[in-house]
């Protein structure tokens, strides 16, 4: 299991509807993107990020190791906004700075921080088997879900068996050096395929003696949806939105 899934099935917010903590993450990366970069998007990540650490108690190092992947994707695209195409007749050159590239990068970095942590909120918080499940309420179609299900649960097992083969290499040097791990990864390569079509067939044949017929019938743990936590979360979104709003006013 991912850390970010060991995370969000031993969260203190484990228990709540899903649709309580969707409000509150998707009313806050609303906010992070409709909202100014200065002072709004750096509000909304601040409240996001005490919201995760202190309301959701998420362990600070594990927050990183999950945050510090989508901040490489932000940095990488704000970096873009620092140069500008010019053209082959220019004559300052085909490619220099931009004349707000510094600006525009800080701000595009700032909306995507904010937006990522107020997903990360969602997703900490929240195992994606609780969300499957109640994807059919909402009109997705039973096949959908269950082959989205059967994903997400394989490719735990091939992870599994990715380590354990790796493991297994390690310890008869089979990356001593760059020979070695070529022939390493390739044979590694060939075994995850071959076991991942031998658990999709193992699969199929228990669906089959069990008669399946079309859904995967599964137990949902019986949790209402909270109307003070809701009202809480729309409430605290309203409040970053009006406070952005009037220190945009205020500070320069």
């Amino acid at each position: 299991m991912l850390p970010i899934d060991a995370a969000a099935h031993t969260s203190r917010w484990r228990r709540r509807h899903p649709v309580d903590k969707a409000v509150l993450a998707l009313g806050l990366t609303a906010a992070a993107v409709a909202l100014p970069p200065w002072p709004g998007a750096v509000l909304v990540g601040a409240v996001t990020l005490v919201l995760l650490l202190c309301a959701a108690r998420v362990p600070a190092g594990r927050l990183w190791r999950a945050f510090r992947v989508p901040l490489g994707f932000c940095v990488t695209g704000s970096l873009t906004l620092l140069v500008q195409v010019n053209g082959f007749s220019d004559p300052a050159g085909f490619v220099g700075p931009a004349p707000d590239g510094p600006l525009r990068a800080a701000e595009l970095l700032a909306r995507t921080g904010a937006a990522s942590l107020a997903v990360l909120l969602f997703a900490f918080t929240t195992p994606l088997s609780d969300v499957l499940p109640r994807l059919t309420a909402l009109g997705v179609p039973p096949a959908v879900v269950d082959v989205t299900a059967l994903v997400y649960r394989m490719s735990f097992l091939l992870l599994d068996s990715v380590s354990t083969v790796r493991e297994a290499q390690a310890a008869r040097l089979g990356y001593t050096d760059r020979r070695a791990a070529r022939r390493s990864l390739a044979s590694l390569g060939a075994t995850a395929f071959v076991r991942a079509f031998d658990h999709a067939a193992r699969l199929q044949d228990g669906l089959a003696g069990r008669g399946y017929a079309g859904s995967l019938r599964v137990l949902v743990d019986d949790v209402r949806i909270c109307p003070r936590f809701v009202a809480a979360s729309l409430a605290l979104v309203a409040c970053v939105t009006g406070t952005a709003l009037l220190l945009g006013r205020i500070l320069p």
